[in-house]
């Protein structure tokens, strides 16, 4: 649980910046919502069973990792550019939506 919290608190402070409070970022936006199908585990591009997300991957390159190196999740990138976070039971636990410029 701790772990999780810390990877929370990461991609909290990672996903921050002057724009926080903009359509961009929020969830309410579908092209961050859970319910929208590209963020979905059920999507095989985000199931944790797609052998490029499974923990049993050892040359997977969208690991997430502890500070004790062990695997805690993995991320997959989004069409629009940004990216989706899961735990290693294909939890979506974060998101970064597409940064504007």
């Amino acid at each position: 649980m701790i772990k999780v919290a810390l990877v929370m608190a990461i991609l909290l402070f990672c996903s921050s910046s002057a724009d926080a409070n903009s359509w961009n970022s929020s969830p309410n936006n579908w092209e961050n919502s859970s319910n929208n199908w590209e963020n979905s585990p059920n999507n095989w591009k985000n199931s944790p069973d797609n052998w490029d997300n499974s923990s049993n991957n050892h040359n997977s390159e969208n690991g997430i990792y502890d500070d004790e190196g062990n695997r805690i999740g993995y991320s997959v990138e989004k069409e629009n550019g940004g990216r989706n976070y899961y735990d290693s039971n294909g939890n979506r636990i974060g998101y970064e939506p597409l940064r504007e410029r």
